[in-house]
């Protein structure tokens, strides 16, 4: 069923995996702050503000109540086409 050249394939790829998972364990683990830190975006943090005000929370109180309103809306929506009966 299977050729020559598919089995020496399969055989490499194991290999490689093998290979692979043996070279990620032998790694020194690093501290879970510093893998975030290494891929996030940070700011200084003398950027990082002080307080909100009660004009900024509320804007975002009606933004989250607006955005859950929006998901509602469409998982409604996707679930009548999903599970809408032939009729």
């Amino acid at each position: 069923m299977w050729t020559e050249q598919f089995q020496s394939l399969l055989m490499l790829m194991v290999m490689s995996v093998l290979l692979r998972a043996s070279y990620e364990m032998s790694r020194p683990k690093r501290n879970r702050l510093e893998e975030v830190s290494a891929f996030a975006e940070t700011r200084p943090v003398d950027e990082t503000p002080k307080s909100v005000t009660s004009q900024q929370r509320e804007w975002a109180d009606k933004a989250v109540k607006r955005y859950a309103e929006v998901q509602e809306k469409k998982w409604r929506n996707w679930n009548d086409a999903m599970f809408e009966q032939a009729k």
